[in-house]
């Protein structure tokens, strides 16, 4: 991986990091202000809300970031590049099965050294907006059903009229348009294949290439008796 590839690459992961924890910080203060307010009898100073705001963001985006929870969808472990090299071993005369740790070591050591420039910029891409937008929809869908409990327990414990939570009660619907939205509009998934079918089709254009890789993957990987 070249230096502009590498830069590339940091600059994508800290979209990662800030966006998802951006937007999960801007919903907890948007549902402070309409809703948790009221049981801090004292509100802190604009510099100390910025300072929160800031750490909020960092450490959400880091913990969201961690937990790689897109990872587990279906649109992301199906059809995978490294899923076509596995099944290709099983193909070839004299090659022995290629796990998908293998496979996975493989298609990033041919994405690294062979693949051009516009793919790495392209998996980038895609693969940060992916992560950026599930990670959108699943915090938009915590927060509408914390806000929707919230506004049930008021209304139901509180003696509280809809009227008087209307902020708290419009907070909800805007979050649950935002997932509803995510949801119908889903882009992100359709795109994270198409991105996996593009690199699939330049291994099976590039056939000798991947053949030779593995050969010599198998050569060094099983040792000589």
């Amino acid at each position: 991986m070249n230096h502009t590839s590498s830069t590339a690459f940091g600059l994508y992961e800290l979209f990662r990091i800030l966006i998802p924890g951006f937007y999960f910080t801007a919903l907890l203060y948007l549902f402070y202000v309409s809703y948790m307010h009221q049981f801090f009898p004292s509100h802190p100073g604009d510099a100390v809300i910025v300072f929160l705001f800031l750490f909020f963001t960092v450490i959400a985006g880091l913990t969201l970031y961690a937990k790689e929870t897109t990872k587990r969808r279906k649109a992301f472990s199906e059809n995978q590049p490294s899923r076509y090299l596995s099944d290709k071993a099983r193909t070839m005369k004299n090659m022995p099965l290629l796990d998908m740790k293998a496979a996975r070591q493989l298609y990033l050591y041919l994405l690294n050294n062979h693949m051009a420039e516009p793919f790495h910029e392209k998996i980038f891409f895609f693969g940060t907006v992916y992560h950026i937008m599930t990670t959108i929809r699943r915090t938009s869908l915590w927060f509408s059903a914390v806000g929707a409990v919230a506004v049930g327990f008021e209304y139901a414990y509180c003696r509280t009229s809809l009227p008087d939570v209307q902020s708290l009660l419009l907070f909800v619907i805007g979050v649950l348009l935002v997932y509803l939205l995510n949801v119908r509009y889903n882009k992100a998934d359709r795109k994270m294949q198409e991105n996996y079918q593009d690199q699939i089709f330049w291994l099976q254009m590039n056939n000798e290439l991947v053949e030779t890789t593995l050969r010599s993957y198998r050569d060094v990987s099983v040792p000589e008796k």
